[in-house]
């Protein structure tokens, strides 16, 4: 009993000293982030779905524009893709990795909680991708991605955010059909 009580006061001291660090840590769009998001294809019929784990990481000075806060930073990112098989029977599974540059608006001279970002990159899958509709012709496609979202939490350390999202290989080699998602991102700044 005594080890168990030392051992929960321990715990909650690095607890303690855990919040306390966090919460002298002022996050911002100038902090790094860890994300999950969460997407689908927005075909009719079968669509293909993805998970995705990444990291942010801002770059630059921040810059005020059109009476905004303008700031850049790097998405790396980990996914896996489910996709129909290309003969109506199961799924195939895709693991994509990828890195893209982003730009961020954030309104109100940046005080807003909402902002708009836009970014393109690059990403190499473990096969290539195929389905009943579409086929890639090559492992590696470009990224590019536009959304909005909203900043929450005593320092803004939460977001939630909407994007559009296409991957194709910029006429490399065909075909060439492309893949579109929507995406649904929860961030947490530390």
């Amino acid at each position: 009993m005594k080890n168990m009580t030392s051992c929960a006061k321990a715990i909650l001291c690095a607890g303690g000293v855990l919040l306390s660090v966090a919460a002298q840590a002022a996050p911002d769009d100038k902090a790094m982030g860890i994300y999950v998001e969460a997407g689908t294809t927005p075909q009719s019929g079968r669509s293909t779905d993805s998970l995705t784990v990444g990291l942010t990481r801002p770059f630059g000075p921040n810059h005020l524009l059109w009476g905004g806060d303008v700031s850049f930073y790097w998405d790396v990112f980990l996914s896996g893709w489910r996709a129909p098989k290309p003969n109506g029977n199961g799924n195939d599974n895709y693991a994509q990795i990828g890195a893209i540059a982003n730009v961020r608006y954030r309104f109100g001279e940046g005080s807003s909680p909402w902002f708009v970002d836009a970014g393109i990159g690059g990403t190499v899958m473990d096969h290539l991708y195929r389905t009943e509709d579409r086929e890639f012709s090559t492992a590696f496609q470009f990224t590019e991605h536009i959304g909005g979202g909203l900043s929450f939490g005593a320092q803004r350390e939460h977001e939630v955010s909407v994007r559009i999202q296409h991957f194709s290989n910029g006429r490399i080699k065909e075909p060439n059909p492309g893949e579109n998602f929507v995406r649904v991102r929860y961030l947490y700044r530390y």
